[in-house]
């Protein structure tokens, strides 16, 4: 296992490809690690360096105290860029990893090739729904909140019809440390894009997921709209489209990526 000791954090990574082809960074969501970006893993690697991490308190990845901040999130990746000796990259998150990778389009387009915003939002949710998922999970574990994320995150066609892809990810989700789960529920909590992310520059592609209840494709189509040249895209998913949807996710991210 392969860790960069980070000012506060301390970040698991995996780089998976050939030395030498460009770099792409893969950003986890919420409650889950980096395994999440298994189903991309086998059609990227030909072509890029990818980069996966755990997101400060998930995964491997150190629980430092809480509560965390989107600038936080958004400097793990800049400080594991530069542990690692790279200048610059494609960066790809979804959901709250979408966020973090709002933040790096607004401050830091120079380490940026292009930028991928998937099933995210340039402001998720409201900050009474976050303070009570934070007052829940504390005092009551992730247990309460599982079944609900599971719902939200696939169509209940892709549920009935993947019943172990539902149970990994479950197992993802009971694995995460509390604290580190309360902690980006802040920085989730705290970030709002909606005026910043019309300074953003860098080549991006957004893609939603017809069916997510959390970062809806009216969310995604504000992205799209106020981000100048950006390319919207529309899965017929839930919220992780790069799971429920994964060979159209992968399709549409090759195609941006490699043209």
């Amino acid at each position: 296992m392969a860790f960069a000791e980070l000012d506060g954090a301390r970040i698991h990574y995996e780089i998976n490809g050939e030395a030498g082809l460009p770099v792409l960074v893969l950003s986890n969501s919420l409650g889950v690690n980096l395994v999440m970006w298994e189903p991309q893993l086998g059609v990227l690697a030909p072509h890029f360096r990818v980069l996966r991490y755990d997101q400060r308190g998930h995964g491997k990845s150190s629980v430092p105290p809480g509560p965390y901040s989107i600038d936080q999130l958004g400097s793990d990746v800049l400080g594991l860029l530069d542990a690692l000796e790279i200048p610059r990259g494609s960066f790809c998150g979804i959901s709250m990893g979408g966020l973090t990778g709002q933040w790096l389009g607004v401050n830091a387009p120079e380490r940026l090739d292009k930028l991928v915003l998937a099933n995210t939002a340039a402001k998720i949710g409201v900050e009474d729904v976050w303070n009570g998922r934070i007052s829940t999970v504390l005092s009551e574990g992730l247990n309460s909140v599982i079944p609900g994320t599971l719902e939200r995150w696939f169509s209940t066609e892709f549920s009935a019809a993947h019943p172990a892809i539902i149970s990994a990810t479950s197992a993802m989700l009971h694995a995460t440390d509390v604290q580190g789960y309360a902690g980006c529920c802040a920085a989730i909590r705290d970030a709002d894009f909606r005026e910043a992310v019309r300074t953003t520059s860098t080549p991006t592609l957004v893609i939603a997921g017809t069916h997510d209840p959390v970062a809806t494709p009216a969310d995604g189509r504000f992205l799209a709209s106020n981000i100048a040249g950006a390319k919207y895209v529309e899965l017929p998913t839930a919220h992780l489209s790069n799971v429920e949807g994964s060979d159209q996710f992968n399709a549409v991210l090759l195609e941006f990526l490699c043209n």
